[in-house]
């Protein structure tokens, strides 16, 4: 397999804890195609290599499968300038998911709110990581096909 290839493919992708992030075994295999951006390039360099009818699983150390966690990315928002872009009426709460328009039309991105100002104040902190930057994570795959 290398990059460009089409692949049918069970997968399951657990977090430090084990559970399940993506699971595929119980229902409909995935399709995809190898370095198209639809898996995490740590974990598509493990596929490389790999032949059809291979089970295995591998355990990607912290970082590796989705970035080191980067403290720029944890950014304080004026909540007046989502207001602005967004839906007015929005109560934010710790924990939340929030999409945010990219500039310019480009791909959206997301934020998850960490704290939000105390009363009086309009802000609100955004860790823009991927929620499993930093952390280990377990890839499980068995490839069906390979195109």
């Amino acid at each position: 397999m290398q990059p460009g290839s089409f692949l049918t493919l069970h997968y399951r992708l657990a977090g430090p804890d084990g559970g399940d992030i993506v699971n595929t075994f119980p229902g409909k295999p995935a399709t995809l195609s190898l370095g198209g951006g639809e898996l995490s390039p740590g974990i598509e360099a493990r596929l490389i290599g790999r032949r059809e009818g291979e089970h295995f699983t591998v355990e990607l150390d912290p970082g590796e499968a989705f970035g080191p966690r980067n403290p720029e990315l944890v950014q304080r928002v004026s909540l007046a300038l989502l207001r602005e872009h967004g839906d007015p009426d929005q109560v934010y709460t710790v924990g939340d998911v929030v999409q945010f328009p990219a500039p310019k039309g480009g791909r959206s991105f997301t934020g998850i709110v960490r704290e939000l100002a105390p009363a009086g104040e309009d802000w609100a902190v955004f860790d823009f990581n991927h929620p499993l930057a930093g952390q280990k994570v377990i890839f499980e795959v068995r490839l069906i096909g390979v195109l």
